[in-house]
């Protein structure tokens, strides 16, 4: 029995369904310029009389510069793993990924304010949180991605099977506990909510179980025998 073909026209209720490599693509365009944007927010001292003194200064952009370039680092790599296992995108996907990129491009902002406010030594509860929160936003914006991806097979390709799936899904739910965390820590405690944030680094750089495709570990099998 053959399925039905959809007729001219129609379309899925979110809209017509394209190729996730677009997507792809933009993401990386606009990844690749906030991370270029970050180094624009050290500035170089004003006064080069006693220069070595004042780029020592300079540790809280210095600090704020590593953290979120890493951070950053680990939503592309992520967002690659995502989207490796993605078959087709709708409108809905297109708009939550434009939205995931909207708050990355604000990311810089958030750095500067932070290292800001740790130089002077005002504001650092405020300016914790609203850079917790900028990375929180981008959890969310991850596991709504994912969810909807995910949820009836729809949007996924046959390369990853449901332990993949659940392993994935686990590192991003995560990421919003861990997250949320170092906020809430921050505005209590600024210091020891940038350390919670900056814990975050080593362990989400750790590959997740089921992330390569099926199809390149049964490449390599086959290769190895």
């Amino acid at each position: 029995m053959t399925e039905p073909v959809q007729e001219f026209g129609e379309s899925t209720p979110f809209g017509e369904e394209r190729d996730p490599a677009r997507v792809v693509a933009f993401s990386d365009a606009v990844i690749a310029i906030a991370v270029t944007l970050l180094v624009l927010e050290i500035r170089p001292p004003h006064d080069t009389r006693d220069l070595l003194h004042g780029l020592a200064a300079l540790w809280p952009s210095y600090l704020a510069y590593a953290i979120t370039f890493m951070l950053i680092g680990q939503v592309w790599a992520n967002h690659h793993i995502m989207f490796d296992h993605v078959r087709s995108v709708d409108r809905l996907v297109l708009f939550l990924n434009t939205v995931l990129l909207m708050d990355l491009s604000f990311l810089p902002f958030a750095a500067s304010v932070l290292a800001d406010t740790f130089r002077d030594g005002h504001g650092q509860r405020t300016a914790v949180v609203l850079y917790g929160l900028s990375f929180e936003l981008t959890a969310v914006l991850f596991n709504l991605i994912w969810w909807h991806a995910r949820r009836d097979r729809r949007l996924l390709a046959p390369t990853i099977d449901e332990a993949g799936v659940r392993a994935i899904t686990r590192r991003f739910q995560l990421a919003l506990l861990w997250l949320g965390a170092g906020t809430v820590l921050g505005a209590l405690l600024p210091t020891l909510g940038v350390a919670v944030i900056f814990a975050f680094i080593p362990y989400y750089w750790l590959p997740i179980a089921g992330e390569i495709r099926t199809s390149q570990r049964h490449r390599r099998r086959r290769d190895r025998t």
